[in-house]
């Protein structure tokens, strides 16, 4: 499998690491416990489409959103996590 950094450009994905659901979002009230230990231990195992947090560990060192189904581990795309929080957040910096 072949990673398009948005930096890099294609690399191989032995020189990344695999961080996990870029989906799952941390609860905002301290107060939640039963929202923490959700978002700390539960996490879903899509078959299909997914969008996951990558690190470009062993080049750039850029976090990134991957899109690929986790059957055919096709990649559909390739963000900066960064672009992603602040479209998430509404465009703010």
């Amino acid at each position: 499998m072949r990673i398009a950094c948005p930096h890099c450009g294609p690399r191989g994905v032995d020189e990344f690491s695999y961080l996990g659901d870029a989906t799952v979002t941390r609860p905002t009230d301290p107060a939640d416990l039963d929202g923490f230990a959700a978002y700390v231990h539960e996490r879903r195992n899509p078959a299909g489409r997914h969008r996951e947090l990558w690190q470009h560990a062993l080049g750039c060192q850029s976090w990134l959103v991957v899109t690929r189904d986790t059957r055919t581990h096709a990649i559909e795309a390739v963000e900066a996590a960064r672009d992603v929080a602040l479209a998430r957040a509404g465009g703010e910096s």
